[in-house]
């Protein structure tokens, strides 16, 4: 894609929502990731950001929480600029990376308490903080295992309860029920759901069976741009949701 064929989508229309990309731009030599996306996520929503492999979703979403600078635009996190405010905005936001990175030999006791350490949690509001996520995730059981022989899982539940130990107003999501089984999806998919109302959440997936089970509203993506931002009932559902999914993004299967 030459920058004359970079498709600009019209700035957010909710100036104050919780999360907004803001004609971001993401350029890696000459090639263009990421073509002046602009979107925003209503407060309290669950919203699915959609798109095939190589869509660009992790790239937006590393810009949005800070992970990768981009080349032009804005991410801006409850109200804070990303590339001014940081650290103001670090304080509200939750990020589940894909395939999050965790330390092998420590055990979810040891790698939580050090994450409630990073996070500045001390004395009965970190006591709470930490008895909150293991009960939220499940992590009773594992407790006290080395990571490194846990279930991928397991695996991705240490990951969530480190995004959501501080209890954030925004959550950033990305790809957090990719390889699991359907009995760990489920719980992944009713933890999302209770999160609904009271934190803004961006979740990315691939999976168009997301959509129904756990978004209340759909930004898509495809090679870089915005394709789509909307309701799951304006995308559409059942096989027209896979036929509308196709037409999007060029026919690219999921």
């Amino acid at each position: 894609m030459s920058d004359s064929e970079i498709s600009a989508s019209p700035p957010p229309a909710d100036t104050t929502a919780p999360i907004i990309a803001d004609k971001l731009v993401k350029y890696y030599g000459d090639f263009i990731a990421v073509a002046e996306a602009s979107f925003a996520v209503p407060k309290g929503s669950v919203t699915a950001f959609l798109g095939p492999n190589g869509a660009g979703k992790s790239t937006i979403m590393k810009m949005l929480t800070g992970f990768l600078a981009p080349t032009s635009g804005r991410a801006v996190i409850a109200g804070y600029d990303m590339d001014e405010q940081r650290l103001e905005a670090s304080h509200q936001l939750g990020y589940l990376p894909e395939n999050g990175p965790l330390y092998p030999e420590m055990t979810p006791a040891s790698f939580l308490n050090f994450v409630a350490d990073a996070r500045g949690l001390r004395g009965s509001a970190r006591k709470q903080a930490i008895e909150r996520v293991i009960e939220q995730c499940r992590l009773a059981e594992v407790w006290h295992k080395s990571i490194r022989k846990l279930s991928k899982g397991f695996r991705q539940r240490v990951g969530l309860a480190q995004a959501i130990i501080h209890d954030p107003a925004v959550l950033i999501l990305d790809e957090p029920t990719s390889g699991l089984d359907p009995n760990q999806i489920q719980l992944v998919r009713d933890l999302v759901r209770s999160f609904a109302g009271h934190k803004t959440v961006l979740l990315s997936t691939h999976i168009l069976q997301e959509v129904a089970a756990m978004a209340d509203a759909v930004v898509m993506i495809s090679e870089g741009r915005l394709v789509f931002s909307g309701t799951p009932a304006e995308l559409g559902s059942g096989p027209s949701l896979e036929q509308r999914f196709h037409e999007l993004t060029g026919g690219v299967q999921a």
